[in-house]
């Protein structure tokens, strides 16, 4: 099965894009998912500590290097956005056509940078899949710079969570030493069955410069589990099996 969106409709819409388009498609083919099909969400952490990364443009790359994989499994040519901090502070999308300064243009209606609260920000995640009627799968990359301010409620909406097509791909920001991401690695280690009915979650560290985390790496690393969640999900009838 061909990509969603075609090289050409990416030289076309986005061709600043082009590279990063050929570099997914190689991870995808890579990883068993060339024929796959997903909605593609995109979290961003809004949190005060995040200010740096929005300034110097890590989140714009972040946002683009999303959209270019986007591009292959999803044929809207969008990566729908949740911006979060105390709370959800919006729920937008980034797209092929008017990518370039994208994050700038959304968070310059946004208000005071408030703290981290990731159980609301996947309940708006949540909410957008399931009134948008989606019948794929999807794959959230989630980007935080820390824990968030209520542990107990992001364990208990993972895991609620694991019963929908949603793969939740943390992805941290910032030091690789700090204790902030003690709490990630342990939901990506939450056991299965006793706590969830399959493993929906993943996490890796993108260091304290994400943008020279090279493109193939990225790829690899956002797509590193979510064959085998897909694998582990349609054996529990939680994705229906593909149509041969």
């Amino acid at each position: 099965m061909p990509s969603a969106i075609s090289l050409r409709k990416v030289e076309e819409r986005a061709p600043a894009l082009v590279s990063l388009y050929k570099r997914a498609g190689a991870s995808l083919a890579e990883h068993g998912l060339d024929s796959a099909r997903a909605a593609v969400y995109l979290v961003l952490d809004y949190s005060g500590s995040m200010r740096p990364y929005y300034a110097d443009g890590t989140v714009q790359a972040l946002a683009e290097r999303v959209l270019g994989l986007s591009a292959h499994l999803d044929d809207d040519g969008r990566v729908p956005t949740v911006f979060f901090s105390t709370d959800v502070d919006a729920v937008d999308s980034i797209a092929l056509d008017d990518h370039r300064g994208s994050v700038e243009r959304i968070v310059s209606r946004l208000g005071h940078m408030g703290k981290t609260s990731y159980h609301l920000a996947m309940d708006a995640v949540i909410d957008h899949y399931l009134d948008s009627g989606a019948t794929d799968p999807a794959l959230v990359v989630f980007q935080t710079d820390g824990g968030p301010i209520s542990r107990p409620a992001a364990e208990r909406y993972l895991c609620k969570a694991a019963k929908l097509p949603l793969f939740w791909q943390f992805v941290g920001f910032g030091d690789p030493d700090s204790k902030q991401f003690d709490f990630l690695r342990k939901l990506d280690e939450l056991p299965v069955p006793q706590r969830r009915v399959v493993d929906n979650a993943g996490f890796f560290h993108a260091g304290k410069n994400p943008r020279k985390v090279r493109d193939a790496v990225l790829y690899d690393r956002l797509l590193a589990e979510f064959p085998q969640w897909l694998a582990a999900a349609r054996a529990q009838g939680i994705v229906p099996a593909p149509v041969v």
